[in-house]
This record gives structure tokens, C-alpha cells and sequence, in this order.
């Protein structure tokens, strides 16, 4: 598996979510760190 990403790269990758929350397929979303955001993506498919 890949340890850590660039600015640039591209990444696949599954998530499990701490709190239940709504999303749909095609939902674009921002991973935040400290205040920062550090990664956004597109939900590509929900597992369950």
C-alpha cells in the first residue's frame, strides 16, 4: 500500500467513517487536518 501522497498524486483508497453521516456517490468532500486542508476527493462508490 502507499504510505504517503504528494501534492499531485492521485489515490484510490477506502475509508470508515468514526460517525454515521449521509453521502451519495459523486460527493465531492475535503480531508481537514488541524484547520488545514490537507486532501479533497469524489466519493467514487459506497460499500455499505
Amino acid at each position: 500500500g502507499v504510505e504517503m501522497v504528494m501534492p499531485g498524486d492521485n489515490i484510490k483508497m477506502t475509508v470508515s467513517l468514526i460517525h454515521p453521516i449521509a453521502m451519495d456517490q459523486g460527493l465531492r468532500f475535503a480531508i481537514r487536518e488541524g484547520g488545514r486542508t490537507v486532501g479533497a476527493g469524489v466519493v467514487a462508490k459506497i460499500i455499505k
